[in-house]
């Protein structure tokens, strides 16, 4: 009478998975070759191999890109000098010469809209900066602490999310940047960030607060905290790496809306002023004139509009590449 522990083990059907010869451990021979070739990806690598295929992404990077020449090498692209104007070319339309013609007082609008995007892309990027950090710092106390801590963080950052953004950047520039202040280029700039920062940073804050509350509950943050992991390190090793996408993504549209509300305050008299050159003082100058001259308004807004436009459509790529869902 046969042994039924024995025969059960004869009778096991031998494991398929192909081998290496001469070693009982399993190789991906079996596995296509795309497949074996392959690395895991993360998040990131996976949202680059989806922006590689959108047309959209390279239109608006290489739009991006030439802005950011324009700003950092303005010569690249026109001389100084040209931006000195002469009376006797006022108001000269658009030739061989001048492409975009001359303004009332004779200087170069083709030069003026090229040194004009120095001011408008340092204003906005500095201030996205500076919204996405400190907003973003608040936002991982407030979401990782939680308690009184983030009841209070959100009920401030709700104060100032109720305030509106043109009259609350207008009340700040009017206070510390009046008519017959003495501030200069550099200061004015640092104003029209600080006013843009002040009013912004709620967002950026209810965004990286949510991310943390979602992420800090993980196996992974909860292992690390058994194991005796530091705040520092699972806040800066395992939360910000998780959370950082939702941010990244509001940060890059952030861009172009800022370079419109720099504009902004600057066409209503109470951002950037001259002898600083940028596309909303270029357009309010131009206001007076778009009857006889209307090619001083259209140059500096176009630029303008591609810029704004240029930005978000990279943050609408950027979103669609780090949401699953909309792959």
């Amino acid at each position: 009478m046969s042994d039924p522990t024995s025969a059960s083990i004869v009778s096991t059907p031998p494991s398929h998975q192909p081998t290496e010869a001469g070693s009982g451990a399993p190789t991906n021979a079996g596995l296509p070759e795309n497949a074996r070739k392959e690395k895991p990806r993360g998040l990131l690598g996976d949202a680059w191999m989806d922006l590689r295929r959108k047309p959209l992404f390279w239109i608006s990077a290489a739009l991006i890109l030439v802005f950011l020449l324009m700003a950092a090498f303005p010569w690249l692209f026109t001389s100084k000098d040209a931006v000195n104007g002469a009376l006797s070319n006022s108001q000269v339309k658009p030739s061989a010469d001048a492409w975009f013609g001359y303004d009332v007082q004779g200087r170069d609008v083709y030069a003026r809209v090229i040194y004009g995007a120095r001011a408008s892309i340092i204003v906005a990027l500095t201030a996205v900066a500076g919204t996405l950090l400190f907003g973003g710092m608040m936002g991982v106390i407030a979401g990782y602490v939680g308690g009184w801590v983030d009841a209070l963080l959100s009920r401030i950052a709700d104060v100032f999310f109720g305030l509106p953004f043109v009259l609350g950047a207008i009340v700040i520039l009017t206070t510390f940047n009046g008519v017959g202040s003495n501030n200069n280029e550099w200061q004015i700039m640092g104003l029209v960030v600080l006013s843009l920062m002040v009013l912004s940073w709620p967002v950026s804050m209810r965004l990286m607060r949510s991310s943390v509350l979602a992420t800090k509950e993980a196996d992974y943050i909860v292992a690390a905290r058994a194991l005796g992991a530091s705040t520092s390190r699972i806040i800066f090793k395992h939360l910000l790496p998780n959370c950082l996408a939702p941010l990244l993504v509001y940060g890059t549209i952030l861009v172009g809306s800022f370079i419109g509300a720099e504009a902004t305050l600057s066409f209503l008299g109470v951002g950037l002023r001259s002898p600083v050159v940028s596309w909303g003082i270029m357009i309010s100058e131009a206001q007076n004139y778009i009857r006889v001259s209307p090619y001083l308004l259209f140059f500096p807004a176009g630029f303008l509009v591609m810029a704004v436009l240029s930005f978000v459509m990279l943050g609408e790529a950027v979103r669609e590449a780090l949401d699953p869902k909309l792959r």
